[in-house]
């Protein structure tokens, strides 16, 4: 099967940026760009367009909170690889977007939970408006309702939105359930282009991102050495040796790698780990095994284990996001 429809957006930055509070140096950032353009990546999610003033992590690297002017030092002349950033519901603040000719950036994606739809599609509206490409990103969708998606797709499908992702925030769904949803989204959304953003908490990433592209998803989320929250995303470098397209050579990827992914993993830790495993096999947020891997009993497995299957605490996590 060719695979010449299919577009890559690689989240490193993003998604990794979640492992090291966004401390990527700029040194790092141009060269990823430059591979993943020689590599035929698609897009490169550089970053959050989150505004400091409405979070309080004034800490976090400068991805955090994408600023034009730094864009256009980092990446003066854009190559084939366009570039995207992610916003949350309530920490964007609408005048740092320009217009879209003004910008470095093509695509602006927004990360929403299902309560908050209303919100993500008036921000879609906008970035649309100033000629942004955008996506909507649902969370968490383990934990929706058939009935609360199928209400709110309808409003999903009068919006302008491009794509909509099926987001496996906590690395819990199997490639049947991706299957499954993919059907359902398609059901739903026939005027949408579809997207997938997996998780490796149970080693299925690749393999769920692989179901979406054979049942026709177009926009593939991934993360050079699979580097993401907690158990990391599916692999950049995986997809592009995969998929049969003569734009994707894997030869860029694997030099990045060697030159800085290497020493970052060892300063970083993210991917296929016990305490990830047991929090996606329950279908739990990735925070609480964070926070166990950040304390002094990161291999305390079975207290982990005990602990999240004991009746009180399997009650009051249903409830959460």
């Amino acid at each position: 099967m060719q695979h010449h429809n299919q577009k890559i957006l690689d989240c490193t930055i993003r998604d990794g940026g979640l492992v090291n509070n966004w401390d990527f140096s700029v040194e790092f950032v141009k060269d990823l760009y430059k591979s993943l353009c020689d590599a035929g990546v698609d897009y490169m999610e550089i970053g959050y367009k989150n505004s400091p003033k409405l979070l309080k992590s004034a800490n976090a690297g400068p991805w955090r909170f994408l600023d034009e002017k730094f864009l256009k030092e980092v990446i003066p002349v854009k190559g084939y690889t366009k570039l995207s950033a992610l916003v949350d519901i309530g920490r964007v603040d609408e005048a740092d977007i320009l217009p879209r000719e003004e910008s470095s950036l093509d695509m602006i994606r927004v990360a929403t939970y299902i309560k908050e739809l209303d919100k993500a599609l008036e921000l879609v509206q906008k970035f649309h408006d100033r000629g942004y490409e955008t996506t909507l990103n649902i969370m968490a969708l383990s934990h929706v309702m058939e009935h609360e998606l199928e209400a709110a797709f309808a409003e999903v499908r009068e919006s302008p939105v491009d794509v909509v992702y099926i987001v496996d925030s906590y690395g819990s769904l199997s490639p049947t359930d991706i299957s499954h949803l993919v059907d359902k989204f398609k059901r739903l959304l026939p005027n949408k282009l579809l997207g997938v953003h997996t998780h490796n908490n149970l080693q299925l990433a690749f393999a769920n991102t692989l179901v979406a592209v054979e049942k026709g998803v177009t926009f593939l989320d991934a993360s050079v050495y699979g580097m993401g929250r907690a158990a990391g995303n599916c692999n950049t470098e995986l997809l592009v040796s995969h998929l049969r397209n003569p734009r994707y050579e894997v030869r860029p990827l694997l030099d990045v790698i060697e030159r800085h992914m290497l020493d970052i993993r060892k300063k970083w830790e993210w991917g296929y780990i016990i305490p990830y495993m047991i929090a996606g096999a329950l279908n739990e947020h990735p925070r609480v095994a964070m926070a166990l891997r950040a304390s002094e009993d990161r291999d305390k497995f079975v207290e982990f284990y005990d602990r999240l299957t004991s009746v009180e605490v399997a009650g009051s996590t249903q409830a959460r996001d």
